[in-house]
This record gives structure tokens, sequence and C-alpha cells, in this order.
């Protein structure tokens, strides 16, 4: 069983920070790409920033100058660091990964899990 739980939103003045947290746990071989994607209210799922293994790194326009991706490969956790907040920004958070894992006997993936979310809310 994997799951990936998100934690460290909350409720922000625009120009405040937060720092968003998301460990991968359970039966995990290996961990490919870790994303970070929100979605505003009233609106679709959008890509934030995304880092491989190796520590390739993409952000979305919205996020360049901002928001930091960085992991921890040792954790299976991926961090993101938002800085100089909008209330654009404003939204539920989700991280994603794809990865392989194990059920004892075999490795299977590479499989893609998402976490439950968490909600930013930046106010003005």
């Amino acid at each position: 069983q994997v799951q990936l739980v998100e934690s460290g939103g909350g409720l922000v003045q625009a120009g405040g920070s937060l720092r968003l947290t998301c460990v991968a746990s359970g039966s995990i071989n290996s961990v490919n790409t870790m994303i970070w994607h929100r979605q505003p209210p009233g609106n679709r799922r959008e890509m934030v920033a995304g880092i491989s293994s190796s520590g390739r790194i993409n952000y979305a326009d919205s996020a360049k100058g901002r928001f930091t991706i960085s992991r921890d490969n040792a954790r299976n956790t991926v961090y993101l660091q938002m800085n100089n907040l909008k209330p654009d920004d404003t939204g539920v958070y989700y991280c994603n990964a794809d990865l392989y894992y194990t059920d004892g006997e075999e490795v299977h993936g590479p499989v893609v899990y998402w976490g439950q979310g968490t909600q930013v809310t930046v106010s003005s």
C-alpha cells in the first residue's frame, strides 16, 4: 500500500510564504518524478512545479521566481517553498509521484499516485 500525504497549507496574507510537504510512504521501491499541482476554485487542476529523481526541475510560468521545489530522495519527500504569495495562488495543492512499489515478491510500476490535497488560501 502506497500513499502520498500533503501538509503545510493554510491561510496567509498576500506577500506571505508557505512551505508545502508531500511524503510518499509504503512499500516503495523507487520514486521517479514528483509534481505539485493546484486546483483554483472553479478551475481545472494545473501543474505548478515538478522535479525528477535526478533533480531536473520545471516550473509553470506563474511559479517562476516565487516558488522553489526540492526533494529528499532518502525520505521520498517533495517540498514546495512558496514566497510572495498572491490571491491567485489560492487553491487546493496536490502532489503526485510516479513510482515503483513492491508486493514483497515483485516490483511493479511505474504507477502514478496522488495525495489528498492541502488547501492554500491567500487573502488580499
